[in-house]
């Protein structure tokens, strides 16, 4: 697989039918490896091991609905209240990080409210706030690490 632009990190690999899978710790499961699934897989560690984000603040993969529509985010993570603190797009290296990407993790945000948002193709990462009241959002450096300043409700 391709190198991303993440610190390294180990990862449980298995083998099964000629296909390769990559052992995925908040799901507790082999996941088949895909370009996007080895982003999601370094995104995860990268909030775990740099971040410092608790395993159990953090989801991956699970449906959502949006205008009626039955739509999957990659990555979550939640305040310790159970409110989401932060939402993940994870894309392929070889996609392109788009207007159009920004539009797709926008629109889950409106369902979510989420007030950090990530968007990374793992080469390229972008963090933003949500400013809810002016409707617009602000780039950051990165996401805060977990600590006093992540865990309050906003």
């Amino acid at each position: 697989m391709q190198e991303l632009n993440f610190p390294s990190y180990s990862f449980r690999f298995k083998n099964s039918e000629n296909k390769v899978s990559i052992f995925d710790e908040i799901r507790k499961k082999f996941i088949i490896l895909t370009p996007e699934e080895w982003v999601r897989q370094h995104v995860v560690q990268f909030l775990m091991k740099e971040k410092k984000y608790p395993k159990s603040l953090i989801n991956v993969e699970k449906v959502l609905h949006v205008n009626g529509l039955r739509k999957r985010y990659d990555i979550v993570i939640f305040n310790p209240n159970g409110a989401i603190f932060a939402l993940i797009e994870c894309k392929a290296p070889h996609i392109s990080i788009s207007q159009a990407t920004f539009d797709q993790i926008a629109q889950y945000n409106m369902t979510l409210q989420s007030k950090y948002l990530m968007v990374t193709n793992g080469l390229n990462h972008y963090y933003c706030t949500m400013d809810f009241e002016n409707e617009k959002y602000e780039f950051l450096r990165s996401i805060p690490e977990y600590g006093p300043i992540s865990q309050q409700t906003s």
